[in-house]
């Protein structure tokens, strides 16, 4: 099944005219979908290596890596970035400039700059010194899903210098279709709109979500925290006032079944409700006072789920966002 081409920015534009003030024509426009993709649950993944074209849970054939693909989701830096940041992010469904308006005032609040940038930009930093350290030669470019440096950006540097074998790390740990399917989709995208498909190879990691590497720093956290809070108030009574939250971002709940329905195997990925609890594999320990669970982004009516035992004084519910288009289905493996 090919992807519907949604089509690229209008010639007047603000995404159109930045393009034209850099050194290549299409500089600094997020790609059209890719007419070619073939996107069927199970089908070969062709802009992948051969080792996980068939998208493997593991990937054990060796592939000798030009570089490393930080693929992230992108953010204005700018109150004029704000509206057309968020009509690459809504492509396609039709959203009017009013609705995105109302979405926008979230971004002005801190005038129009999104931290998401900067933050990439000290992991890109991050990365290139843990590797340097560790005497590997592996350089790292950085694309954005739906702001600049774009994925197709991205591709074109990879390319000229030389880079035909990628390795890509997606900011978004979770398995859904909008933090795994749709990476995989913007690859597709950025590869046939730079004419780099056959020639530049992608393989994406595995979501991350249930690693040591990525829940460790979650439970020193809590831990630290909970020691300031003893330190600061003596006699503090840990199991009777003192609660977690767990703060999570919300998808609709057809969006988590088709991201990870348990006829198909999938075991964890999206799960409903999301468990307040790292996944055993992880090896943390659940904290030993009360919890409970909040969402910071919902499309129903704002709720809060406790564990048994919490008793939270208040809570301060998010504004509803619009139900997004149901996803198709898709497996979040290495490789894929």
């Amino acid at each position: 099944m090919a992807a519907t081409n949604l089509g690229g920015a209008g010639a007047d534009s603000p995404e159109r005219s930045r393009a034209a003030q850099g050194a290549h024509p299409l500089r600094g426009v997020k790609p059209a979908a890719a007419a070619s993709a073939h996107l069927a649950p199970g089908a070969v993944v062709p802009g992948a290596t051969e080792a996980a074209q068939a998208g493997p849970e593991h990937v054990e054939t060796p592939v000798a890596y030009d570089a490393i693909l930080l693929a992230g989701f992108g953010g204005p830096e700018g109150q004029d970035d704000v509206i057309p940041f968020l009509r690459n992010v809504t492509r396609g469904r039709g959203i009017p400039d009013e609705r995105l308006e109302e979405v926008a005032h979230h971004y002005r609040h801190f005038g129009g700059v999104s931290p998401i940038n900067e933050h990439n930009r000290e992991l890109k930093a991050a990365l290139e010194a843990e590797l340097a350290g560790r005497g590997i030669d592996l350089p790292v470019v950085w694309g954005n899903r739906n702001w600049d440096p774009y994925m197709n950006d991205a591709l074109r540097e990879a390319h000229g210098k030389g880079y035909t074998k990628l390795i890509a790390i997606a900011t978004s740990a979770y398995s859904s279709f909008s933090s795994c399917r749709q990476y995989r989709e913007d690859f597709a995208d950025a590869l046939e709109d730079t004419g780099l498909s056959g020639v530049v190879q992608i393989d994406k990691v595995r979501q991350f979500f249930d690693h040591p590497g990525f829940v460790a720093p979650f439970v020193e956290g809590v831990r630290e925290g909970i020691a300031k809070l003893e330190a600061e108030h003596p006699g503090l009574a840990r199991s009777t006032e003192v609660e977690v939250l767990f703060a999570t971002h919300s998808i609709p709940t057809t969006d988590a079944e088709k991201s990870g329905p348990a006829e198909r195997g999938f075991g964890e990925g999206a799960r409903t409700p999301p468990s307040t609890s790292p996944s055993p594999r992880s090896s943390c320990a659940k904290p030993a006072q009360p919890t409970f669970r909040g969402s910071s982004s919902t499309s129903r009516a704002p709720a809060l789920r406790r564990s048994p035992g919490s008793n939270p004084t208040s809570t301060t519910p998010s504004p509803n966002c619009p139900p997004q288009a149901a996803r198709r289905s898709s497996s979040c493996r290495s490789g894929s």
